[in-house]
């Protein structure tokens, strides 16, 4: 597989600042190193994240430390079952000093966008962001308008059915490169959660203050096209799409990943080796990134349902059969 030749200088660039905005985020959101870790790497792979988990676990905080390690701009709009598509990407209105029509723009242009319960929105909203992921622009009135560089959505929904949701189409939940789960956070981190938000404070605002910013938006779009030059070897390149081949006929799983499954891997991995400071990507990276690339890309069968089996189940089974390269 041919790939743009790597700039070991810029390779190490990248790398730092990556570690470097690891520290910062890790200053104001408490333990979830893992969740940490997919986001960034999502970013750096120039990717888009769903983020499956209940209220209260810093999500919006996530956000907003990131977009300050960087001096990125950070929007958050929270979908609501009578949010319009003018209402995320805009729209013209008439002005009557000029007596011309002038284009609002909406909340999603910015550089980190957390789209908030995105599955209480009704489809035809939730269509809004499909063409900012994917072309990287929004178009109001005829007029195609770029959005700005770097560019990440940060979706999430609770993972518990309730009434008033919408669930998200396949052609939206493919454009996602990564699906997180974001968990309860361990008791020892609770407990440095809860000293740290009441220490000193009467509510519990979300404190970034503690971030620095270490790298500005240019810096990130360098590390992204140095992700982008890491070498992969053709052997990895084939071991991720045997993953992504085997979830199509493995038992559980009445639907498996389409080619973008593939695309996903490589992508999340080059990401992951840039963080560690290589130059190449192994087997391990493809199969550390597996699941978040995959879970939201294959749909289990009713059976498995029943017995209790999700996604991350199947896949953890399946990533034992396929063989990995050895050399």
């Amino acid at each position: 597989m041919k790939t743009p030749a790597s700039n070991p200088e810029q390779l190490a660039k990248a790398g730092a600042l990556a570690q470097a905005m690891r520290r910062e985020v890790r200053k104001a959101v408490v333990g979830q190193e893992a969740v940490i870790d997919q986001v960034l790497a999502a970013l750096f792979a120039g990717g888009h994240v769903l983020v499956e988990g209940v209220p209260g676990l810093g999500k919006t905080l996530l956000v907003r430390a990131l977009a300050r390690s960087f001096r990125g701009e950070h929007r958050r709009i929270q979908f609501t079952p009578d949010l319009m598509p003018s209402d995320v990407a805009g729209h013209a209105m008439f002005e009557l000093k000029s007596e011309d029509f002038r284009i609002r723009k909406g909340p999603i242009f910015g550089n980190l966008i957390l789209a908030d319960e995105i599955n209480r929105a009704p489809a035809k909203t939730q269509a809004a962001l499909l063409e900012a992921m994917q072309e990287r622009q929004v178009t109001i009135e005829g007029q195609g308008l770029p959005l700005p560089h770097p560019f990440l959505v940060m979706a999430t929904q609770n993972p518990v059915e309730q009434e008033g949701t919408y669930p998200l189409p396949e052609a939206q939940l493919d454009r996602f490169l990564l699906k997180i789960a974001i968990d309860y956070p361990g008791e020892t981190e609770e407990q440095a959660l809860v000293r740290q938000v009441t220490e000193g404070r009467v509510a519990d605002d979300l404190q970034v203050e503690a971030v620095q910013a270490v790298a500005t938006p240019e810096d990130v779009l360098d590390a992204q096209q140095a992700a982008g030059s890491i070498r992969v070897d053709d052997a990895v390149v084939a071991y991720a799409v045997r993953i992504a081949r085997a979830t199509r006929d493995w038992p559980g799983l009445a639907m498996g990943a389409g080619p973008r499954g593939g695309i996903a891997l490589v992508r999340a991995a080059r990401a992951v080796a840039l963080m560690d400071g290589r130059d190449f990507i192994t087997p391990d990276d493809v199969k550390a990134m597996a699941i978040p690339a995959l879970r939201h890309r294959v749909t289990p069968s009713p059976e498995s349902e029943i017995e209790g089996h999700g996604p991350d189940v199947l896949l953890g089974a399946l990533l034992e059969r396929v063989e990995a390269p050895r050399a």
